[in-house]
């Protein structure tokens, strides 16, 4: 799959003589947050017509998200950052991403603008996959109905997107996320359609967790998580290397309360893991994080912990990811 960061980038490639996009593409655009049910619906149309047509798979993202950039820290959290983003989309057999900045510029461009420059000129787009609802432009004049109008005079289509519902509702990145403050971790599943998990790499941290007796694994986040708490995870390393384990995903409040960070605690594991990327899936929730008057309390807390994990894990063998079975 092949990432295209900007749309300087993309002008550039489409310039090019053998340019992937030389004969077009089937793209589709939004914020793709969680890659969900819903969304792997949305990649398989696009991926269907893409083959009838023997034309590249396009799917479009935005970094920072629209509402990250309008609402700043207020804005939703995400279910997952871009790095897990993108290797979800190669998974799913996307062959190209187009990853365009939003910024003051960007959000600046009319819908005919962005159709002009985005769509025809860098794209060369033959067929497109959106909701009937999606809008944009600074004018809010674009939408379905201008890109219907504006097909047929450039030479492409425009195709809705198929609604997945659960339970009678409409899978969304919203709606998980709130099952996933509600820690409501098999609910969310049925809509992602895999267990919840966050990837990142183990940083330095403060090496408290090794000086109260827990060693930690850090990794720093860059939004507020969609879920917040001490949970029974399963951990894989970056040399396939499974453990179980218990992590707390939140602001630290004891420590300093400022910066979002996942830490994670291996269970019966000797080594260093400075460097090393992880992939933890969030099992079953503990508790709530929450805020001690000291350090000692905090570690009387994490001997807890630690203690429920290791029944929740005996009580659900099957839920061990070291487990044989």
């Amino acid at each position: 799959m092949r990432l295209i960061r900007g749309l300087t980038n993309l002008k550039m490639l489409s310039r090019q003589a053998d340019s992937p996009l030389a004969q077009g593409c089937v793209a589709t655009i939004g914020n793709f947050d969680g890659v969900h049910l819903g969304h792997q619906t949305i990649i398989d149309q696009v991926k269907n017509k893409a083959k009838a047509l023997s034309l590249p798979s396009v799917v479009m993202i935005f970094e920072p998200q629209p509402r990250e950039f309008f609402q700043g820290m207020e804005a939703p959290p995400r279910l997952m950052g871009f790095r897990q983003k993108f290797e979800a989309l190669r998974a799913a057999g996307i062959d190209i991403v187009l990853c365009l900045r939003f910024d003051g510029t960007f959000r600046s461009y009319s819908g005919m603008g962005f159709i002009d420059d985005v769509l025809i000129d860098g794209l060369a787009v033959r067929h497109l996959v959106v909701g009937d609802d999606f809008r944009f432009g600074c004018d809010r004049a674009g939408d379905f109905a201008l890109l219907e109008k504006v097909g047929k005079a450039a030479g492409f289509s425009v195709e809705n997107t198929r609604t997945v519902t659960v339970a009678g509702e409409r899978i969304s990145s919203t709606r998980i996320r709130n099952l996933l403050l509600e820690n409501q971790l098999e609910k969310a599943e049925a809509l992602l359609g895999r267990p919840y998990h966050i990837q990142g790499r183990v940083v330095y941290g403060r090496q408290l967790g090794r000086q109260i007796g827990s060693p930690t694994a850090n990794i720093l986040l860059r939004q507020m998580p969609a879920l917040r708490g001490v949970y029974v995870v399963g951990v894989t390393l970056g040399n396939g290397q499974k453990q179980d384990g218990v992590a707390n995903i939140g602001l630290r409040p004891t420590v300093d309360g400022k910066q979002p960070a996942l830490e994670v605690h291996l269970l019966d594991f000797a080594g260093t893991l400075y460097g090393q990327r992880m992939d933890v899936v969030f099992r079953h929730g503990l508790r709530n994080e929450e805020k001690f008057e000291s350090i000692d309390a905090l570690k009387a807390q994490i001997a807890k912990d630690f203690d429920a994990a290791r029944a929740w894990l005996a009580e659900h063998p099957g839920k061990s990811i070291t487990d044989p079975n």
